[in-house]
């Protein structure tokens, strides 16, 4: 495919290096103009693109048509289909739990099956990319975006499960993309809306973050994702990872060995859009040493940075040179997993779901010492908040979905819903609709990061309730809580985890672990 090359415009070549998204069920005059007169040659989809897998097949097969009518080449059509909290395709799909669940389970063969079973799902709706898998070590229980979408807070069982899930989606033909060099786990900003600065040496980086990446590029990880993070101690200038030519060339390629696709995070997010500009980043980022740019949501800007990026060339700003490596790389690639196809029949089959439903229910994990559950019956009180969309990478949740309600309509139990943050007028209502010695089953939702969730069950405790404390997302919620409650960690707020957390309610085992907690 790199003969491709010799007979490619600059408009062609730099169309290569463009991944982009666009809003609706369709693609719109602007994102056409990108594929047809931009040359345009990779897509990522969203939830908001999707209704249906048949609409979503539909979808991925005009897209390719139009790609490769338009360029000669066939695109990647990716997604971010991490699975639990981040999880794009429809309900008629399946989508398999968040890393951190399928880390509870103890079994890195979970890692791969659940990669392997989304890239087949992938390949039959007609995507050949994931966006995934996150390498992040989570070793900042306070990180707003990374949490259960990580393996684990130990470099080493975070790498050993990072690594199986990339041998699941190369096994599928799927093209995995690692994420995010050289590390969001240290982190308390979200770069979808600032700038996070990690203040670490390169020897700290080594021993910690750079793990997972270290044993991936040995392993033959084909693509790598960069993100938008300031690392003082590598780049000295004030530029995050992905626009970083000492993080990008000096520490990816040069120090680590890697060779195959380095893939920018959207450049739309507000640590880049805020500071430097999406389209500015996006000539910046080629000149450092990226080879394939998402601009994720705004055709526009993607119409305006591919403009830019010409010009660059023209002037002599963007060395010819370094477009032809990019492209090179971006034609590898797809040279390797555009072909990516499977049976119609796995979307959504039983096989599937039934993997799916058995890790969660493997993952389900106690963090208490108190013994037996008190009994759930038509007697006990649920209560929680809503979810919400705690970081722009989590996919949007279903407001008529809450967990108090669904599970006490499976027990036939009353119920209440707080808010995310309950306040002591909340607290107190809570406490008038429940009694001394009543079971109440409390969902939390990143309640370390709102305190008044913490408040409300530490306050049903010291009443006297027995408190089945249940966290929804992030486990760092359990520590805080009083050790007079019973913890069960769930990891996500879906109707996968909301069947698992029924059976242990009802007498199952939650034979799951969490190092660190």
């Amino acid at each position: 495919m790199n003969e491709r090359m010799l007979f490619m415009t600059l408009r062609e070549k730099l169309g290569q290096l463009i991944m982009f998204g666009f809003p609706g069920l369709t693609p719109g005059p602007e994102a056409l103009r990108l594929i047809e007169e931009y040359k345009a040659g990779n897509i990522v989809l969203f939830a908001h693109n999707l209704e249906s897998a048949a609409q979503t097949a539909r979808l991925c097969e005009e897209l390719r048509r139009r790609v490769q009518d338009a360029t000669g080449v066939p695109p990647i059509l990716s997604i971010d289909q991490e699975g639990g909290v981040v999880a794009r395709l429809t309900a008629d799909a399946v989508s398999f739990p968040s890393a951190m669940a399928i880390a509870a389970t103890g079994d890195v063969e979970n890692a791969r099956k659940a990669a392997l079973y989304t890239g087949r799902e992938l390949a039959a709706l007609g995507m050949n990319c994931n966006l995934a898998p996150v390498m992040d070590v989570n070793t900042n229980a306070q990180n707003p975006v990374i949490g259960v979408r990580a393996y684990g807070s130990e470099p080493g069982p975070a790498s050993d499960f990072a690594l199986a899930c990339i041998r699941g989606h190369v096994e599928a033909g799927i093209l995995p993309v690692a994420k995010h060099f050289p590390g969001h786990g240290d982190t308390s900003v979200d770069s979808h809306l600032g700038l996070p600065r990690v203040e670490k040496s390169l020897d700290e980086l080594m021993d910690c973050e750079l793990v997972p990446y270290r044993r991936a590029i040995a392993q033959g990880v084909p693509a790598i994702m960069a993100a938008h993070i300031l690392f003082p101690a590598l780049e000295k200038e004030n530029l995050p990872a992905s626009m970083s030519p000492a993080i990008l060339q000096g520490l990816l390629r040069e120090k680590l060995g890697f060779t195959g696709l380095i893939v920018s995070d959207c450049l739309e997010m507000g640590a880049i859009q805020d500071h430097y500009g999406t389209p500015e980043g996006f000539v910046a980022a080629l000149k450092a040493g990226l080879d394939l740019a998402c601009i994720s949501h705004t055709p526009a800007l993607a119409l305006r940075a591919l403009d830019l990026a010409y010009e660059a060339v023209m002037d002599g700003s963007l060395p010819m040179a370094r477009v032809d490596e990019a492209v090179a790389h971006v034609l590898a690639a797809k040279q390797r997993f555009a072909g990516a196809a499977a049976s119609w029949e796995e979307v959504g089959c039983a096989l599937h779901r039934k993997a799916a439903r058995h890790i969660m229910e493997q993952a389900m994990t106690r963090l208490d010492e108190n013994g037996v559950l008190p009994p759930v019956d038509e007697h006990a009180f649920f209560v929680g908040c809503p979810a919400y969309r705690a970081t722009f990478a989590s996919s949007a949740p279903d407001d008529g979905n809450t967990f108090a309600q669904t599970l006490a309509g499976r027990f036939g139990a009353a119920f209440q819903v707080t808010p995310v943050q309950p306040a002591e007028a909340d607290i107190q209502a809570v406490l008038q609709a429940t009694r001394p010695g009543q079971t109440v089953v409390a969902g939390t939702y990143n309640a370390h990061l709102n305190r008044g969730q913490l408040a409300l069950v530490n306050a049903l405790c010291e009443a006297g309730r027995k408190v089945i404390a249940v966290a929804l997302r992030n486990p760092y919620d359990l520590p805080a809580l009083s050790e007079k409650a019973w913890k069960l960690a769930a990891f996500e707020y879906t109707p996968l985890s909301f069947d698992a957390v029924e059976q242990v309610l009802r007498g199952a085992d939650a034979p799951g672990s969490l190092n660190g907690l």
